[in-house]
């Protein structure tokens, strides 16, 4: 229990960090990272600064723990069209649809927090998914048991270019990417370079 939570408002576990996950994430979008304070986040959440402080030390860790919750929330169901190529599609077009209200915002009002990651933008990515397997992961790994790929032959660069390619188009645009550019990116490219690594069966 944190005593520091008034008894009308006191919470505990998730819901409690649920609530200044999101209060970290609303001073994020209407201040910036450079103007994230542990009190500011305290006092839109209702709470004191130490009860913030126990979970996540530093500001960095904070928002970096806020942008990982709100990207969690922003579910991406797994296709399952029995094909590669609609698989992708729909993939990049869930993509398209919500990652792209955080592409921008990463960006442009919280840019601190790339700078503050080891590694930059790709040391940021790196903490959000936690070196966990990727949906696209997912995708190519049933597609190689389906035998439309040798998966274990395709170059890491290769397997990642579809969400690279999207993720440049949002970067570039500041603006959800329209459909024919998104099935380009799996007809025109993506699709034309795993022929060339056939699966063996």
């Amino acid at each position: 229990m944190d005593l520091d939570e008034s008894p009308a408002r006191r919470r505990r576990g998730a819901e409690l960090e649920a609530a200044l996950l999101d209060a970290a994430w609303a001073e994020l979008d209407e201040n910036g990272y450079s103007a994230l304070t542990m009190e500011g986040v305290a006092a839109r959440a209702g709470t004191s600064r130490p009860v913030i402080a126990r979970r996540w030390p530093t500001r960095s860790e904070l928002a970096l723990a806020a942008v990982r919750h709100h990207f969690d929330a922003e579910k991406i169901e797994l296709p399952d069209h029995g094909n590669l190529r609609d698989d992708l599609i729909d993939y990049l077009r869930q993509a398209n649809a919500r990652r792209s209200q955080l592409v921008g915002p990463l960006m442009l009002r919280f840019s601190g927090i790339v700078s503050d990651s080891e590694g930059g933008i790709a040391g940021l990515r790196e903490q959000l998914i936690g070196g966990r397997p990727t949906m696209l992961d997912a995708i190519l790994e049933r597609a190689s048991a389906r035998g439309e790929l040798d998966r274990r032959a395709l170059p890491p660069i290769v397997s990642q270019l579809p969400f690279t390619l999207l993720r440049h188009e949002l970067l570039m645009r500041m603006a959800p990417a329209d459909d024919d550019t998104i099935v380009a990116i799996v007809d025109d490219v993506f699709l034309p370079l795993v022929a060339r690594y056939p699966s063996a069966r």
